[in-house]
C-alpha cells in the first residue's frame, strides 16, 4: 500500500469501549497506521452517558446523540484529534466547531434476523417476544407482522446476543453491520431484505468526526473517504435532516447506485417514516443522476419535499 506523509506525528482516536466501538476504532487505526507509518495513532477509550443508561429506550433519553458528546468534548478540550462513529448514531445536524471529515466504505447496511428457533419473520408464532431497539424496525415490525410482541431491547451486542440465549426474547433484530464486524455472522439467521425492514440512515457506515478547525486531521482523514458511500449516505442524511429525524421519529432511508461500485450515475433513494405502532406508514423513492454531494443532497431534500407533500408532519414529533 500506498504510504502518505500528510499527517500529525500522533493522531489519538476518542472511542466508546463497546466492543463494536473498539472494533472501529482499531480498523480505523490500522488503516490510519499503514497509511502514516510515521505516526503514533493510539486509542481514547470513554464511557458515554448513552452506555451507562440502559434500562430505558433511546428515544427518552435523548437520542442516540449522547453516545457521542464525551467523544466531542474530548476533542474539544484536545484530548483526542478524532472520534470514530456508527454512522447511523451521529445526528443529522453537527454541532458546531466539528465537522464529518470522512465516511468510510459501508458494510451491509441490511438489518439481520437472530433466533436459534427461526429462520424467517414468517415463521414466529403469534405472541412470539421480538427485541429490537429502534423505533423504524418496532414500526416496520408492527405494520407488517401485528401478531407479534416487540419489546425493548437495550446494550451492547454481546449484552443482547446473551439475552437472546437466555431465552427473554424468541428472536431478536440487528444491524448486519455489527454483527458481521465482530465475527457472529454465524448467529445471523436471515438478513432483511430493505423491502421488508428498509434500514436506518448511514447504517452499515463509519463517520469520521474532528474539530473543523483541524485541517491537519481533515487531510489526513481525506484517504479514507469513499465516495459511492459517501454520496449515498448524505442523500440519507439530506432527507432525514430535512424531516427532523431522529431516535423519536420511526424514519429510514437508504440509498444505493444502480451500477454497484460506480459512484457516478443514478442514485435510487427509498425512504420511509411511520408511527410507532406501523398503522399509518409512508413510502416513497426517488432516482437521480449524481455527480457530486450538492446532486445527493438535493435528492434526499426533493424526496423530502414530496412527504411533506403526502402529509409527512403529521407523523413528526412536535
Amino acid at each position: 500500500m500506498e504510504t502518505l506523509s500528510n499527517a500529525p506525528s500522533t493522531l489519538v482516536i476518542a472511542t466508546r469501549e463497546s466492543a463494536l466501538a473498539l472494533w472501529q476504532a482499531h480498523h480505523v487505526r490500522d488503516r490510519l497506521q499503514a497509511l502514516y507509518p510515521q505516526t503514533r495513532v493510539t486509542l481514547r477509550g470513554m464511557t458515554t452517558q448513552g452506555d451507562q443508561i440502559l434500562d430505558r429506550p433511546l428515544a427518552t433519553i435523548g437520542g442516540k446523540g449522547l453516545f457521542i458528546k464525551e467523544l466531542e468534548v474530548a476533542m474539544e478540550e484536545g484530548h483526542a484529534d478524532l472520534a470514530v462513529h456508527s454512522l447511523k448514531d451521529v445526528p443529522m445536524d453537527m454541532p458546531p466547531g466539528f465537522t464529518l471529515a470522512a465516511v468510510a466504505k459501508r458494510e451491509d447496511p441490511r438489518d439481520a434476523l437472530v433466533s436459534s428457533r427461526y429462520t424467517a419473520l414468517s415463521q414466529l408464532p403469534k405472541g412470539a417476544v421480538v427485541g429490537t431497539s429502534s423505533l423504524r424496525r418496532e414500526a416496520q415490525l408492527r405494520e407488517r407482522y401485528p401478531h407479534l410482541s416487540v419489546t425493548p431491547l437495550r446494550g451492547n451486542v454481546n449484552t443482547r446476543l446473551r439475552k437472546l440465549d437466555e431465552g427473554q426474547y424468541d428472536a431478536i433484530i440487528l444491524a448486519a453491520a455489527g454483527l458481521i464486524r465482530l465475527g457472529f455472522s454465524e448467529r445471523i439467521a436471515a438478513l432483511l431484505d430493505v423491502e421488508d425492514s428498509l434500514p436506518a440512515v448511514g447504517q452499515g457506515a463509519l463517520g469520521l468526526e474532528c474539530r473543523e478547525d483541524r485541517k491537519d486531521v481533515i487531510k489526513a482523514l481525506a484517504p479514507l473517504i469513499d465516495a459511492e458511500t459517501l454520496l449515498a449516505v448524505s442523500a440519507e442524511r439530506a432527507f432525514s435532516r430535512a424531516l427532523g429525524g431522529s431516535c423519536q421519529t420511526p424514519l429510514a432511508a437508504h440509498a444505493v447506485f444502480d451500477n454497484a461500485g460506480d459512484p457516478s450515475g443514478a442514485l435510487w433513494l427509498r425512504a420511509l417514516l411511520a408511527d410507532r405502532e406501523g398503522r399509518e406508514v409512508i413510502r416513497g423513492e426517488h432516482r437521480a443522476e449524481v455527480a457530486s454531494l450538492a446532486d445527493a443532497e438535493a435528492l434526499g431534500l426533493a424526496l423530502a419535499d414530496e412527504f411533506m407533500a403526502r402529509g409527512a408532519r403529521r407523523l413528526l414529533p412536535t
